[in-house]
């Protein structure tokens, strides 16, 4: 594997919070299957992500991509909003 070809990874999800100072908090729900009864439920899960701009608001879905790390727990860069 070329090192320049690196994997990374994305996701889509709904901001919860953008209540911080360059950082928003999302949301990204994924259905599971439940083993024994293969029911599906869903799991969320909450990302902080770096919004430069601050031009996500609550109630948007935005896209973002994984990065180096820019706090305690931020690793993930906004890449844009999605209507």
């Amino acid at each position: 594997m070329d090192s320049k070809t690196k994997q990374v990874r994305k996701f889509e999800g709904k901001v919860v919070s953008a209540s911080m100072n360059k950082t928003i908090s999302v949301r990204v729900d994924t259905m599971k299957m439940q083993e024994k009864y293969k029911k599906y439920y869903r799991v969320s899960k909450k990302y902080l992500v770096h919004d430069e701009k601050s031009q996500a608001k609550p109630g948007d879905n935005v896209r973002f991509v994984e990065c180096r790390p820019i706090s305690k727990n931020k690793r993930w860069r906004l890449v844009e909003v999605v209507k």
